[in-house]
């Protein structure tokens, strides 16, 4: 059975591809590049370097390899660049979105499953946390936008042409592979910098609360969304929050970094606190995050460790 995964190169795909050809799936990759790594490729994957934004080049790959699943994981990914550039991140998260929805109900997949995000979309008045599926989101950057977007032409592509779909609303995905040279992967950023003795800035006032999920926690949502969760919207995360501030100190004890942070002024279109509540995953899905956060950080820690040598 063929499966597509786009930006299956990137840090969050290529765990996703490497399971699914541990399941014994004829994985096909699309990835432009632009964020995700050759090295990150599994080799037994075909890989596509390609953009999804291209109309010619998906109805090409669609037709000659009629995937059955699609794992849309390819994205814009920054919030502060959706922010400075709202064009730019629409027209890869939402037109390149649309391309890869009328080429699966053409040629016929069974099921789309879609990396939302759970930290940008729920925005800055939410009353409960954790945060459940039920509330209205009110995304306040661009990429959060994008992404809400998509969920409702989801809505629309399934009532309207029976494609099926899952959501998964990820909250902040950590571990390796992740990119320490972005804007966004705080963990990754302050874990390479923290090794290489460098100094690590934190934004804002380090009050800032987040969910941190582990990337094969991420993973197993994605499989399990498979055959389950049909035409409905899940939120991945651990329901434990933590700040960036707490989060620096179990970095620096884990590396052994002997510096303070350096304070910035706070970036535009960061929601100030996010914690998800995954009390649906766990009924409909049978998921549950598996990883705990200290656990986490350990792993991702050791990776760059080697990384660094």
């Amino acid at each position: 059975m063929n499966v597509l995964v786009t930006g299956g190169a990137g840090f969050i795909g290529s765990h996703v591809v490497d399971r699914l050809i541990e399941k014994g799936y004829g994985v096909i990759v699309i990835d432009n590049l632009s964020s995700g790594k050759v090295q990150n490729l599994n080799k037994n994957a075909l890989f596509y370097e390609q953009s999804i934004e291209d109309e010619e080049m998906m109805e090409r790959i669609f037709s000659l390899h009629k995937p059955e699943y699609v794992f849309h994981l390819a994205a814009q990914a920054s919030v502060s660049i959706s922010v400075k550039e709202p064009a730019r991140d629409a027209k890869t998260n939402i037109l390149g979105s649309l391309v890869l929805l009328e080429k699966s109900v053409k040629y016929g997949v069974k099921k789309f499953i879609f990396s939302s995000t759970g930290g940008a979309i729920y925005g800055e008045n939410v009353k409960v946390f954790p945060t459940p599926e039920t509330e209205i989101p009110h995304p306040i950057s661009p990429y959060g936008i994008a992404k809400y977007s998509v969920e409702m032409y989801l809505d629309f592509f399934a009532r309207e042409y029976g494609l099926k779909y899952t959501v998964l609303r990820y909250a902040n995905v950590y571990g390796p592979r992740q990119d320490p040279h972005g804007e966004a992967g705080v963990v990754a950023i302050f874990t390479e910098r923290m090794l290489k003795g460098e100094e690590v800035y934190i934004f804002g006032d380090g009050e800032y609360v987040r969910d941190y999920v582990y990337v094969d926690d991420v993973v197993e949502s994605n499989l399990l969304a498979m055959e389950r969760g049909d035409n409905d919207v899940f939120n991945i995360g651990t329901g434990r929050g933590t700040t960036v501030n707490e989060l620096f100190h179990m970095l620096k004890e884990i590396t052994g970094y002997n510096r303070e942070p350096v304070y910035k002024p706070p970036r535009k279109g960061d929601v100030r606190k996010s914690i998800l509540d995954w009390t649906k995953a766990k009924e409909k899905l049978g998921w549950e995050p598996k990883v705990p956060l200290e656990e986490g950080l350990r792993l991702t820690v050791e990776y760059f460790r080697k990384a660094v040598d």
